[in-house]
């Protein structure tokens, strides 16, 4: 059985920021590594993307504006509703913030996040948390 990363579907990376250059950046970077990516603005776009794409990993920020609907989006309470979902239980779930606050880190690994990246983020870093988190070798 050939291993060719040539040759393997490539695996699917859902993003979710309200910041679109923050977006663009990290998917062109993802994309240059060879995943597939899927973007999501608020949280609504990402439970939804969550079901339609099954993706393998999400990289989740924490702030997002006020939301018009009733309901307040943050990256907690989607991390929360992703929980819920029997195909998103056990997606791997990376955190991406603009927060300094220490306590932010904290209850994101509490709310189960495999990793915790501060904005701006280090690239090179995140996609080695990814590769790790994901199994894959270095490309």
């Amino acid at each position: 059985m050939s291993t060719d990363p040539s040759t393997a579907p490539s695996r699917k990376i859902l993003v979710v920021d309200d910041n679109e250059i923050v977006i663009k950046t990290i998917c062109l970077k993802l994309q240059g590594a060879g995943y597939k990516v899927i973007t999501a603005t608020d949280g609504a776009e990402a439970v939804a993307a969550t079901r339609k794409e099954n993706p393998d990993l999400i990289l989740l920020d924490i702030s997002f504006p006020p939301d018009v609907t009733s309901v307040q989006w943050d990256g907690f309470r989607i991390m929360e509703w992703l929980h819920r979902l029997d195909t998103a239980k056990k997606i791997p779930i990376i955190v991406i913030t603009g927060s300094e606050e220490p306590k932010t880190k904290d209850r994101a690994t509490s709310a189960g996040a495999v990793a915790y990246f501060q904005k701006p983020i280090e690239h090179d870093d995140l996609l080695k948390v990814i590769r790790a988190t994901l199994g894959d070798s270095a490309t």
